[in-house]
């Protein structure tokens, strides 16, 4: 080699370490050496033949404080390699961060935890320093539950789990209360693991809510269940708990897989319900107080522990459908009878009106069949008319007991709510609770009082209607009524009008049909003229002898004439 080449060699290699080296690039992350400190800059060699000045406040941050000094070998990003002094433009931050960038992606993907400082509060959440790259961290997902001071939490180094990363738009986002959940899954599983089923432990009402308390036992929460407070009713847990208070509780379930434990105070004491069907017999009374009223009836305390339910149906013999709220009210004490029990189902079915005397029975007491009563109309139905009566009970008139006569569903009309009427007790039934009265039986039996009325006695009827099938008769001296039809209205055809008679008009009539018992009377003016045909014929000749018969009748006639004058 000649030694023009030799020359022009080392004067490049001079040349190259004179200014750079060829892993030292604008933005870029280099290494470079502490050579001094002035005042609040450090003056760092990077290998070039300038220095670069960098703040030492970069060297700091949130949470730790510079501890530079002069030798240290740090890393900084280089952002030009000369400016207009001749120094090489340098920063601590922008390395560090490069540098966190790298090691947060890795933490991401490896579902890492990284460590960090929220060092600022801002809209929504807070700022969190990554060692160098800054995180946004949600309001919501600082910690488990809402906290109204974070002061605590600010400028303290912790850990935090990276939620999402966008480099290129340089986001990052992490949450703290990932974090805290899993170290108190953690902490849970392991303090589920030393309880067991049935262990008495203490621990501190930590909140309550309407349906129960939540119970810390020493880093879990158990819930106390309302109806797990106590053996009596308790309708809301601040009756018998508060916040803070100490307590023993019996754990009834654990749930190992959602670490749910299910607590219980009632289980520590003896069951009331044992023996129960021996300490509250049936048909036995027993004084107790309400404790809650429902729709459908009244629940009574009989003793701590103890309660029994009163069904509406078994509150009034005669109040069926009102609301159990208006016959008795809350913390009311009163006398019941025990109407069932059923310990397996902890159920005591009580009544309250046992202990009051049945109205039926009093009214069957105080009313026999066949007296007469008076009540006020309450209601009128499709089938009768209902009459409040002597303690607070209905009878009820049935149409076919309102009149003798006229159909029931006529009369009824003549009624109004509110009119006081007499009427006769028929019946009265106390299982079914049912009393059956008449009005009709007050005027007699039409039918009784008929006398030596029967079939084919002659009677005297007198027209009380006109109608265009037949009319409407009373037989004179009784009360009894009947209908002749237009074709028993007379033998001849002719005569068979029902205009030929008037109301007020008398006429004979003989009777066809009478029945008692099943209360009909028939009476036919065609059947007493064919049954005087007959006398006559029977009496004054036959056709057969030569009279005719308008000679026979003429006779029988003149008799009966004769006979009306002698009378």
């Amino acid at each position: 080699m000649s030694l023009a080449e030799t020359t022009r060699e080392d004067f490049a290699s001079l040349l190259d370490e004179s200014f750079g080296r060829a892993d030292v690039q604008e933005g870029a992350v280099v290494k470079g050496i502490v050579v001094a400190i002035e005042k609040d800059l450090a003056i760092i060699d990077i290998g070039l033949k300038t220095e670069g000045r960098v703040a030492l406040r970069e060297f700091a941050g949130p949470g730790r404080e510079s501890a530079i000094q002069i030798g240290d070998e740090v890393e900084v990003y280089l952002e030009r390699v000369e400016n207009a002094m001749g120094e090489a433009v340098l920063s601590r931050d922008k390395a560090r961060r490069e540098e966190s960038w790298v090691k947060l992606e890795k933490a991401f993907t490896a579902n890492e935890k990284v460590t960090g400082v929220i060092f600022n509060q801002v809209k929504g959440g807070f700022t969190v320093d990554l060692d160098g790259a800054v995180a946004f961290l949600p309001r919501s997902q600082v910690d488990i539950r809402p906290i109204r001071d974070v002061g605590p939490l600010m400028h303290n180094q912790q850990p935090f789990q990276i939620l999402k990363m966008d480099r290129r738009r340089g986001n990052i986002v992490v949450s703290r209360r990932t974090v805290l959940e899993e170290t108190r899954a953690e902490q849970r599983h392991e303090l589920v693991q030393n309880l067991e089923e049935g262990q008495a432990i203490e621990g501190v009402v930590k909140n309550i809510t309407d349906y129960g308390a939540f119970v810390d036992l020493g880093g879990i929460d158990g819930l106390l269940h309302v109806t797990d407070i106590a053996w009596r009713r308790v309708n809301h847990p601040t009756e018998v708990l508060n916040i803070g208070q100490t307590v023993k509780v019996k754990i009834i379930k654990i749930n190992h897989e959602t670490h749910r434990i299910s607590l219980g105070m009632k289980q520590l004491l003896g069951d009331p319900w044992e023996g129960i069907e021996a300490k509250y017999p049936v048909e036995a009374r027993f004084k107790g107080r309400v404790t809650n009223i429902t729709d459908y009836g009244a629940f009574v305390e009989l003793e701590p522990g103890i309660e029994g339910l009163i069904h509406v149906s078994e509150m009034s013999w005669t109040k069926k459908n009102v609301h159990p709220g208006k016959i008795v009210s809350t913390s009311q004490e009163v006398e019941v009878q025990v109407l069932e029990v059923d310990p397996a189902k902890r159920r005591i079915s009580l009544g309250l009106k046992q202990t009051l005397q049945n109205p039926w029975e009093a009214f069957a007491e105080k009313y026999a069949p066949g007296a007469v009563v008076e009540g006020e109309v309450k209601n009128k139905t499709e089938f009768g008319l209902f009459l409040g009566l002597d303690g607070d009970v209905d009878g009820m008139v049935h149409l076919s007991d309102l009149d003798w006569n006229r159909p029931g569903e006529q009369v009824i009309d003549e009624f109004r709510k509110g009119d006081v009427i007499k009427a006769i007790v028929l019946d009265v039934d106390v299982e079914k609770e049912r009393i059956s009265l008449g009005i009709k039986q007050l005027a007699g039996d039409p039918f009784a009082d008929a006398g030596d009325v029967k079939k084919g006695a002659i009677v005297t009827c007198e027209v009380t209607d006109v109608k265009d099938g037949g009319i409407e008769v009373k037989l004179t001296g009784t009360d009894l009524s009947a209908f002749i039809k237009r074709s028993e209205l007379a033998r001849e055809r002719n005569d068979q009008r029902p205009e030929r008679f008037s109301v007020g008009e008398k006429l004979d009539a003989r009777i066809t049909l009478f029945d008692r018992k099943a209360r009909k009377v028939q009476v036919s003016v065609k059947a007493l003229e064919i049954a005087e045909e007959k006398e006559a014929v029977a009496q004054y000749g036959s056709q057969d002898s030569g009279a005719s018969l308008g000679d026979i009748l003429g006779a029988a006639l003149k008799q009966r004439a004769k006979d009306s004058e002698e009378d």
